[in-house]
């Protein structure tokens, strides 16, 4: 057995592998690889319309669209104003292009509201994930509690945390946090 003075200069053991060579753990670039596959699963599985929804949405949120917007509507005031005389004009009172800049906003505005309705779906469902996960993880910390508790009972150790340690050991139960966050008027 090594005495006390040699204990003290022997290097630390590692409790857990190295980095692999990316930076990152297997676990974390498998959990990486599983979200990535989910999503492209999620958008090979989207319907046609919520394709086209959403590639419109795209597009109508990039400056592209909103370069293509000054050119058309630059275009149609100058003309229609007289400022631009190479064509006669054809809205004098600009009925035309405010009907039609009306239109154009109701279905751009569903367009979007179709996307976000998708974004809205997948975002509960991460959301019930985390969730799940935060429970889980919840669980088996207090059942690591629970078995330090009483390995420290067993061998005698005081600390600090002791009067805190019986209300540790007992599981979360979801359904009285949520009860008790609306009493108190939360959302």
């Amino acid at each position: 057995m090594p005495r006390q003075d040699e204990q003290k200069t022997m290097p630390a053991r590692a409790t857990y592998p190295p980095p692999q060579s990316g930076g990152l753990a297997p676990a974390l670039m498998r959990n990486i690889e599983t979200l990535q596959e989910r999503r492209s699963a999620a958008e090979r599985n989207a319907s046609m319309q919520e394709r086209v929804a959403e590639a419109i949405t795209r597009f109508t949120g990039s400056m592209a669209f909103v370069y293509l917007h000054v050119v058309l509507f630059g275009f149609w005031s100058l003309v229609n104003s007289g400022l631009l005389p190479i064509l006669p004009k054809w809205d004098e009172s600009f009925v035309i292009l405010g009907t039609s800049a009306s239109v154009e906003a109701i279905f751009l505005s569903t367009f979007v509201l179709i996307s976000q309705n998708r974004m809205a779906a997948a975002a509960d469902k991460r959301a019930d994930l985390d969730l799940h996960i935060s429970l889980l993880a919840e669980h088996e910390v207090t059942k690591l509690v629970a078995m330090v508790s009483a390995i420290t009972e067993r061998l005698g150790i005081q600390t600090e945390a002791d009067p805190e340690v019986d209300e540790l050991r007992q599981d979360v139960a979801p359904n009285a946090v949520l009860d008790e966050i609306e009493r108190n008027g939360g959302s």
